[in-house]
């Protein structure tokens, strides 16, 4: 995470879609896929002509093409996100994506998740298909119009790594809030007391929040916190 998001003030985070738990500098959780199935993943891809880039607590490390490839797919998905249309004329993926890396080893045993470029929503299904161990998902659109397809560590979920976290602190769910915008952020939402979607959200999770604020562009986190007294 970049160094400017932590001086905020966060004591820690949940990464990988809930893979990953660090409280204080502690690593709490981290599960990892296998590398003999990230290697079959990437080898797949390829064969599929279909670029990626493999998340990793040691960066982000880009497929051969990805950075060509994912500039319009990036710049669509910014523009998803209030991003200005000025702004996302000059949007490159490693302004996107932060601590994007080109070139590097691509057969690696310290992933957290991989994600790739949709040409397809068929290319979701079938990534489903071939790596049953997997937890397959998308990202950057809503259903069949979704730009990204992604593989996890199988049975891990944001609330997952809450209930996690929570048990290391020995504190109480009656006393968490979560904020989500995505499909994805639904357990999370629904397992916590108070659960708080974007304006930006998709439908899936805008009827089942506790709470609505507005879009994330537009001060949300700030004018929920001012609704929730938390200021």
């Amino acid at each position: 995470m970049p160094e400017k998001i932590w001086k905020i003030g966060f004591d820690g985070m949940v990464g990988g879609s809930g893979s990953y738990v660090e409280h204080k500098g502690q690593i709490i959780m981290h599960q990892l896929i296998p590398l003999d199935v990230e290697k079959r993943v990437v080898d797949w891809l390829h064969r599929r002509g279909l670029e990626f880039y493999l998340e990793s607590n040691n960066g982000l490390f880009a497929s051969e093409d990805f950075r060509e490839v994912a500039r319009p797919v990036l710049r669509a998905y910014a523009q998803e996100k209030g991003v200005s249309a000025e702004e996302v004329g000059q949007l490159e993926a490693e302004e996107a994506l932060h601590g994007l890396v080109y070139g590097a080893e691509l057969y690696r045993a310290d992933l957290n998740k991989i994600s790739f470029i949709l040409k397809s929503y068929q290319d979701h299904l079938d990534s489903k298909e071939a790596f049953p161990e997997l937890k397959a998902g998308t990202w950057g659109g809503r259903g069949e119009e979704a730009l990204f397809g992604d593989l996890g560590v199988k049975d891990i979920t944001k609330a997952h790594a809450i209930d996690v976290l929570l048990e290391h602190l020995v504190a109480k769910k009656e006393d968490t809030i979560a904020f989500g915008d995505a499909k994805i952020d639904i357990p999370m939402l629904e397992y916590c007391q108070i659960g708080v979607s974007m304006g930006n959200g998709g439908p899936e999770i805008l009827a089942m929040a506790d709470m609505l604020t507005d879009d994330v562009a537009e001060d949300s986190l700030y004018n929920a916190f001012e609704k929730l007294g938390l200021l």
